[in-house]
């Protein structure tokens, strides 16, 4: 898995287009401030890593919401990341899958819609571990 960890004082998006022709069509639009932006690749090794993924996942977006006080995660879906790739459908299990514990631990959770790419804005801080880039 490769990721990409923002902080962002503010995160904005609205869904653009269908990436994959097999999901709902879906116009949404939201923001979150004071947040941790996870843009994730699952790669298609990842598959057989299973759960060890996901909690390297999940603990990496806590350690990095602990460094700037805030339980607010943006999880986003980014097949950019990496040449390998993982299914569609293990993609989307990670993502309902780190929602639950995340949530579980009392965080406020925006998943952008997977299957979707996305207009977005993000004001991104200025501190070192503000970006933060993760391969596991």
């Amino acid at each position: 898995m490769k990721l990409l960890l923002f902080y962002a004082h503010r995160w904005w998006f609205k869904t653009a287009s269908k990436s994959l022709p097999s999901v709902p069509d879906m116009k949404m639009e939201d923001s979150i401030d004071n947040t941790v932006v996870a843009f994730f690749h699952a790669e298609a090794e990842d598959e057989a890593k299973g759960k060890s993924v996901l909690d390297k996942f999940v603990k990496n977006i806590k350690w990095l919401s602990g460094k700037f006080g805030t339980k607010n995660a943006v999880i986003h879906s980014s097949n950019h990341l990496s040449s390998s790739k993982a299914s569609p459908e293990f993609a989307e299990h990670i993502i309902q899958q780190a929602t639950v514990k995340l949530k579980n631990a009392g965080y406020t959770v925006l998943c952008t819609p997977f299957g979707y790419f996305n207009e977005f804005s993000m004001h991104v801080g200025g501190e070192s571990l503000a970006k933060v880039f993760k391969e596991f």
